[in-house]
């Protein structure tokens, strides 16, 4: 039987666990393309990074932290203040179980209550489970950027998804 998980803000007293789970994305898949371990400092300047506008989710079962998402913010320019990219990484020994999806709804609703308009997902061509995943909460693919990135001995195309949330002018 799968032990339930509960989804709530992040404090940086996750931000261990969020550096172990996107530690070990950085060295065994195409999730990111960081390809260099980040320390618990690197992290936590991340984390203060975020703050109200820009949230940062945790999924824990029985007390532990076992998957993370934020809404980043897409671009420094004022006019994309209601664009942000999420991001969501679950850990390995829970993948499959439905966490990422829980944490993937959280933080499009998140982005609601926030009043964005419109949010990115990149995703990796090898990344396919994350492209299923994205895809099925109603992100579109609006482009691929061709061998943008390098990881693994090989060049790797990247999918830009969107999902329209609301009214241009609401």
């Amino acid at each position: 039987m799968q032990k339930p998980f509960v989804i709530r803000q992040a404090t940086e007293a996750d931000l261990e666990a969020i550096t172990a789970i996107y530690n070990d994305a950085i060295v065994s898949t195409t999730a990111t393309f960081d390809t260099e371990t980040k320390t618990l400092d690197e992290r936590r300047a991340w984390f203060q990074s975020h703050g109200e506008r820009h949230p940062v989710l945790v999924a824990e079962v029985d007390g532990q932290v076992v998957g993370w998402s934020a809404l980043t913010k897409w671009s420094d320019r004022r006019a994309y203040d209601r664009t942000g990219e999420t991001t969501f990484y679950v850990a390995a020994s829970c993948r499959g179980r439905g966490v990422g999806r829980a944490l993937k709804a959280a933080i499009i609703e998140e982005a609601c209550r926030l009043n964005y308009h419109s949010l990115i997902a990149r995703v990796a061509e090898t990344s396919l489970e994350s492209l299923h995943l994205n895809e099925s909460f109603g992100f579109r693919k609006v482009g691929t950027l061709k061998e943008v990135g390098f990881k693994f001995g090989r060049l790797l195309d990247v999918h830009i998804l969107q999902k329209m949330l609301g009214d241009a002018d609401g």
